[in-house]
């Protein structure tokens, strides 16, 4: 299992290395599937323009720990081999990468499921805090947003 909070410029793992590390489990062999999420900064919706946002967390050690009962809590539940993701926290410009996912499993459906399980609950569960700079002004977005 890999689960980091990464300050941004500190470390850089991209979703390919994020996935040979999967791949470097000893059980690899028994998976049919392995699924990937790479979550970006979108730069435009309807009303504005993102110009940069700001990622934070109140504990690092604390938010990993979470992030660490979220996957275990979903490989149990789904039996699937391997859970690893990576969530940076800092200042990021549109398209910048800030939550990498990858999940293997036995089979597409509970390995699709637990992938959809692990983005969702991150997104909800943990407490980061993220403050959107556009064109229009700037917008807090506390966890579950």
């Amino acid at each position: 299992m890999i689960a980091r909070i990464l300050k941004k410029g500190e470390e850089t793992i991209t979703i390919n290395q994020l996935m040979d590390q999967v791949k470097k489990n000893p059980q690899i062999a028994e998976c049919g599937a392995i699924f990937s999420f790479e979550g970006i900064v979108r730069g435009t919706e309807t009303d504005k323009n993102t110009v940069k946002m700001d990622l934070t967390t109140p504990d690092i050690e604390k938010t990993e720990g979470e992030l660490k009962e979220i996957i275990n809590d979903i490989k149990n539940k789904y039996g699937v081999i391997e859970i690893a993701v990576v969530h940076y926290i800092g200042e990021f410009q549109p398209a910048d990468p800030l939550f990498l996912a990858v999940v293997a499993g036995a089979h597409r459906q509970e390995t699709r499921s637990a992938l959809n399980d692990v983005v969702e609950r991150v997104k909800y569960e943990l407490d980061f805090k993220k403050e959107e700079h556009t064109d229009g002004g700037t917008n807090i977005i506390m966890s579950g947003g």
